[in-house]
């Protein structure tokens, strides 16, 4: 039985597994074009921040896959429904770039510069990360303001490597301050989870997550009884904790689907 056979349920990461910085990973498409042709059920959950739903919707149908803009989930979405819940009114001060940052201001928080002034810090990848914002969020942690993240990958991968992530800032923050992150809102977390489970329904015995990212992807598929399938088209693989997390199969890419046994 191949592995389109075996489930009715497909969570996809983007960045690594379906694309690669610019470029679509080598027949993506017809993988996607093809469950939905016979009635799979299909959601793409991304870590990263750096656009809106919509953004990455016209991207992928731009490279002529068959989505739906609210197939799409990212880990600003799921930050931003927990701030507007939680903190609506709160002054925040992201690590983050532009499209960020209006998002989280859209759910109700007002962003500042200001370290005195600073409720929530917010990390997430920014391309345009310096000294200077290091040292606002560092003092806005020092005065007791909350240290929260839209994810904590350690990098991001691009055309030709990979570049620098939340996580590698969060680390940064920690060892400045000597304070510990208290929430994140992308993959693994149980707030990345609920937001799939809420937008996909799925049965957890019947779907498959696929992801680049032993560490985010796989460990959230293992955490939540989900089946995973490990692409190879993303970040490099280090040793580094994570030999004990083990995906249900590994793939080469996802174009492997199509043909791959369970």
């Amino acid at each position: 039985m191949s592995l389109i056979e075996k489930y009715d349920y497909f969570i996809f990461d983007l960045d690594g597994t379906i694309y690669r910085g610019e470029h679509l990973i080598p027949q993506a498409n017809k993988v996607v074009n093809h469950l939905k042709e016979i009635n799979k059920r299909i959601v793409f959950a991304s870590n990263k921040t750096t656009g809106t739903a919509q953004d990455y919707y016209y991207l992928l149908k731009n490279w002529g896959l068959n989505v739906e803009e609210n197939e799409i989930i990212n880990s600003t979405i799921v930050a931003s429904n927990y701030l507007k819940q939680n903190f609506k009114g709160e002054t925040f001060f992201a690590i983050g770039e532009d499209s960020f940052i209006k998002e989280i201001e859209h759910s109700g928080l007002k962003h500042s510069l200001l370290p005195e002034e600073i409720n929530i810090i917010l990390v997430t990848l920014d391309r345009t990360l310096n000294y200077i914002k290091l040292e606002i969020a560092a003092r806005a942690l020092e005065n007791g303001a909350r240290f929260f993240a839209a994810n904590i990958d350690d990098t991001c991968p691009i055309d030709d490597g990979e570049v620098i992530d939340a996580g590698s800032t969060i680390s940064a923050l920690q060892k400045r301050t000597h304070r510990k992150l208290e929430l994140h809102f992308g993959k693994p977390s149980e707030f990345m989870f609920n937001e799939i489970k809420n937008h996909l329904k799925f049965v957890p015995s019947r779907t498959l997550l696929i992801g680049d990212r032993l560490e985010t992807d796989i460990t959230m598929g293992n955490n939540f009884g989900i089946d995973t399938a490990l692409v190879h088209t993303g970040v490099k693989f280090f040793p580094n904790g994570t030999e004990n997390i083990i995906p249900t199969y590994q793939l080469n890419s996802v174009f492997d689907l199509l043909s791959h046994k369970s």
